[in-house]
C-alpha cells in the first residue's frame, strides 16, 4: 500500500488478495486498517506462486523499506556475536558487529544481553581475561631482559577466576589451552566447562556454602542452555542447504537454492534438457563458491535464516521435497532427457 508520494506504507501477503483489501475497506473508525486505508492513495502487489517466496519476499520488502504500518520485521532486530580476540591472550568478547580483524566469530545471537552475561560465566570459569584492549601481556615462559612480573592487574587473580597472563601467573601453553577449550565449548565439542562448574556447585553444597552453590547452578543453567542453543542453531543452518521444489499454482513450480539457511536462487522447475543443464550449472556456481562465515552476517541475513529455520521446523514433511546439490547434480545433470523432473520425495 502506498501513500501520496508513492511512499510505501505497508506490506503484506494473502492467498486471496481481493478479500484481504475489502476487510480493510470494512474496518470500523479508529482502527489500524482505517487509519492506513485513509492514507492509502495507491494499491501495487506482485504476484508470487507459493507461500514460502511470499514469507521470503514481504520479509525482504520489509526490511528493505520499514513501512511504518508494518509491525513484524520492521524493527531492525539486534544481534550479538561471540569474539575470540586475536591477541597474545585472547579474549572472549560480545560484540554486536562482525569487522574483518582475523578473530574468531560464533554467532548471531538474538539476545545480547543473556550473551553478555553467559560469556563472563565462560570466562571466569576458563579462567580468561575480560581486562580492556591493550592491558600488557607478560607469560610466565617469556624471555625478558628485565624482569616486568608484578601484581595483576585486577582483582579477578587474587580470587582465582582468572590465569592473570598479565604478571607471568601462567605460560603462554596454559592459557591457550584454555583459549582452545571455550573455542571446543562453542562448537559443542566439550562439556568440560559444565564439569567443572557441577564439581564445584556439590563441593560447595556439601561445605553447606547453600548460596554459593546455588550461585554455581544458575550459572551452570544459563552455559547448559547456551550451548544447547548454539549447537542447534549451527546444526540448523548447516543443514539447511539443499535445492528445494515447492509446487506452485496451476503448475508454476518452483526451485529455491537454499545455502547454510540463505535463499541465493529462485529458479522455474526445469522441463526439458536444456533448461536441466542450465539450472545444473547454477547449482554449481551456487554451492561451490566460498560460504560467508557466521559472523560475517548483517541482520538481515539472521533475519532470513531464522524464518528459514523456522519454516522447516513447523513443516517437518517439507524437507522430502529437498534434494542435496550432489544429488540433483547426479540425478539430473545427465545429458538425458526424461518427460519432466520428478518430486525429490
Amino acid at each position: 500500500m502506498l501513500g501520496p508520494g508513492q511512499e510505501i506504507l505497508y506490506v503484506g501477503k494473502s492467498v486471496r488478495v481481493k478479500t484481504r483489501l475489502l476487510s480493510y475497506f470494512r474496518a470500523e473508525p479508529g482502527e489500524k486498517a482505517a487509519k492506513l486505508i485513509r492514507e492509502t492513495h495507491d494499491v501495487a502487489w506482485e504476484y508470487l506462486p507459493n507461500e514460502f517466496a511470499s514469507l521470503v519476499r514481504e520479509m525482504r520488502l520489509i526490511k528493505r523499506w520499514r513501512p511504518r504500518f508494518n509491525v513484524e520485521h520492521r524493527r531492525k532486530r539486534a544481534f550479538a556475536f561471540l569474539k575470540i580476540t586475536r591477541e597474545p591472550a585472547p579474549r572472549l568478547v560480545p560484540v554486536s558487529r562482525v569487522r574483518p580483524d582475523g578473530a574468531i566469530y560464533f554467532g548471531p545471537f538474538p539476545r545480547p544481553r543473556c550473551l553478555a552475561l553467559t560469556v563472563r560465566d565462560l570466562a571466569h570459569l576458563l579462567g580468561l581475561r575480560d581486562c580492556r584492549e591493550g592491558v600488557p601481556i607478560l607469560f610466565a615462559d617469556q624471555l625478558e631482559m628485565f624482569n616486568r612480573a608484578g601484581k595483576p592487574h585486577c582483582i579477578r587473580a587474587e580470587t582465582g577466576s582468572c590465569l592473570a597472563p598479565c604478571s607471568g601467573a601462567c605460560t603462554t601453553a596454559d592459557y591457550h589451552q584454555q583459549v582452545e577449550e571455550a573455542r571446543r565449548f562453542l562448537e559443542g565439542r566439550s562439556r568440560t566447562p559444565l564439569r567443572r562448574l557441577r564439581e564445584e556447585m556439590e563441593r560447595s553444597s556439601e561445605a553447606l556454602e547453600y548460596e554459593y552453590a546455588a550461585c554455581c547452578r544458575d550459572r551452570l543453567q544459563r552455559l547448559e542452555d547456551f550451548q544447547e542453543q548454539v549447537v542447534a542453531f549451527r546444526g540448523r543452518v548447516e543443514g539447511l542447504s539443499f535445492v528445494y521444489r515447492v509446487p506452485g499454482f496451476r503448475g508454476a513450480d518452483r526451485l529455491y537454492l537454499i545455502r547454510k539457511g540463505m535463499v541465493e536462487e529462485e529458479i522455474p522447475l526445469p522441463r526439458t534438457r536444456k533448461a536441466r543443464k542450465a539450472v545444473t550449472r547454477t547449482i554449481r556456481t551456487v554451492y561451490r563458491r566460498p560460504a560467508p562465515e557466521p559472523g560475517s552476517l548483517s541482520p538481515e541475513a539472521a533475519s532470513e535464516i531464522l524464518l528459514v529455520a523456522r519454516w522447516f521446523r513447523l513443516r517437518h514433511e517439507e524437507m522430502s521435497r529437498t534434494l542435496s546439490p550432489d544429488r540433483w547434480i547426479s540425478r539430473y545433470g545427465r545429458d538425458t532427457l526424461t518427460a519432466s523432473v520428478p518430486s525429490p520425495g
